[in-house]
């Protein structure tokens, strides 16, 4: 009987630490995980968007790395449904973030046009750490940014971007062509930064 008391207290006291402040063992806060897990791997997410004054908060906020824990549910069926909900009828993107459906954690998808097959892969915490002076111009659009597209000429030829994989390992890829745009405009969402931003800048550098 002490040896059950004692057991549970621990337990107790395990579960405590892991949920201080509302966030658990794994990093996602309970709202985050009550939004992920409300519905299975299949079923997309909904796609914030600049249009609701909420949604553009969120869109603009920096976002958090994440843990890499291969066996976790939460972050599983996270990855999962962000998949789905790119690939949705609706939405059929060619990457999209972790705030874009109100998850604020470093994880992305990209379709890899530059491979064989253009197959999506899914990246936890990517950093681009070297960015090509080689620009090149490509025309962008975004889920979160209805109804829009623009030309951007500021963007990298070629990158250098770092990742963790689900596995939990860690690596260096370096990306070029479209595909890096399409890293650039992801790994901007995840530092708050939309598409837009890049075009204002433009445009006022043309001005001056």
């Amino acid at each position: 009987m002490k040896n059950i008391l004692l057991f549970l207290f621990v337990g107790s006291l395990l579960m405590s630490c892991g949920s201080k402040k509302g966030i658990s063992s794994n990093g996602f806060s309970k709202a985050q995980t009550t939004l992920i897990m409300n519905a299975d791997y299949l079923t997309p997410m909904r796609v914030f968007k600049i249009t609701s004054k909420s949604d553009s908060i969120l869109l603009r906020t920096k976002s958090e790395a994440v843990k890499v824990l291969p066996n976790d549910p939460v972050l599983k069926n996270f990855v999962n449904r962000l998949y789905a909900t790119v690939r949705d009828s609706m939405s059929l993107g060619l990457g999209i973030a972790a705030p874009q459906v109100g998850i604020l954690k470093n994880i992305i998808w990209v379709q890899r046009l530059d491979k064989n097959d253009m197959p999506f892969e899914v990246y936890l915490n990517p950093k681009i750490v070297e960015y090509s002076k080689e620009k090149q111009t490509a025309r962008e659009g975004c889920l979160s940014i209805p109804n829009r597209r623009a030309v951007l000429e500021n963007r990298a030829e070629k990158i250098v971007v770092t990742y963790d994989t689900m596995e939990g390992t860690q690596r260096t890829e370096t990306v070029e062509g479209f595909t890096s745009v399409i890293f650039q405009h992801e790994v901007d969402h995840l530092n708050g930064i939309l598409y837009l931003d890049h075009l204002n800048k433009e445009i006022k550098d043309a001005k001056k």
